[in-house]
């Protein structure tokens, strides 16, 4: 038997996810949660085979418990399980090391089947999005830029986002103009819009 622990903040969605897998005769659902900051903690206590991750999640976000949980049980193998299908998320999810990441309009059966793969010790990734993510650069930014711009997205302004990260209103204004350089972006909505489409927010 394969025991599962999911993570979805979607109530109907996470109830439906945990009906259908309880379907299987060989997977069973022992956990749910709906917040990323209750992943590691359940998962110690509970012992899971495979977390079932969505990547959007109020607290932290899925791959940063992901992460997280593979630090603190790596014999846990994670799948994530999301809409977010964008490159960037892709590559964020291999740095974090989990075993598997499909799409949510994926199939139903294809979800247990990649759960049986990730606990056999297989790699499962959506083909598609795993050939966006070859054609994709790297992310040019730096994890303070990234800050930034995310700040930014989440409207921000110039004063606060300096206070929040001790930096002084110019250092800010300097970072959004390289930013905008980089993203080869028109304005801070375009370099938002470029940055989340590509995964990097």
């Amino acid at each position: 038997m394969i025991h599962v622990l999911l993570a979805e903040d979607m109530h109907m969605v996470r109830g439906a996810l945990v009906a259908l897998l309880n379907l299987e005769v060989d997977i069973k659902v022992i956990a749910e949660v709906e917040s990323g900051d209750e992943i590691v903690p359940t998962s110690v206590r509970m012992r899971p085979d495979v977390a079932v991750i969505d990547i959007d999640l109020p607290g932290i976000d899925g791959l940063t418990a992901a992460a997280e949980l593979h630090q603190q049980m790596p014999s846990c193998r994670t799948l994530i399980l999301t809409s977010l299908g964008r490159p960037g998320n892709l590559r964020r999810a291999l740095d974090a090391h989990v075993s598997g990441f499909i799409l949510k309009d994926a199939p139903p059966a294809k979800l247990a089947q990649a759960i049986r793969s990730v606990r056999a010790g297989e790699r499962v990734i959506d083909s598609h999005l795993a050939l966006a993510a070859w054609d994709t650069g790297e992310n040019p930014l730096t994890r303070r830029e990234v800050e930034v711009l995310r700040l930014t997205a989440n409207g921000a302004e110039a004063v606060e986002i300096a206070a929040r990260l001790f930096l002084s209103v110019g250092t800010v204004r300097n970072y959004l103009t390289t930013i905008l350089a980089k993203l080869n972006a028109r304005n801070k909505v375009d370099a938002i819009r470029i940055a989340r489409d590509a995964g990097w927010l």
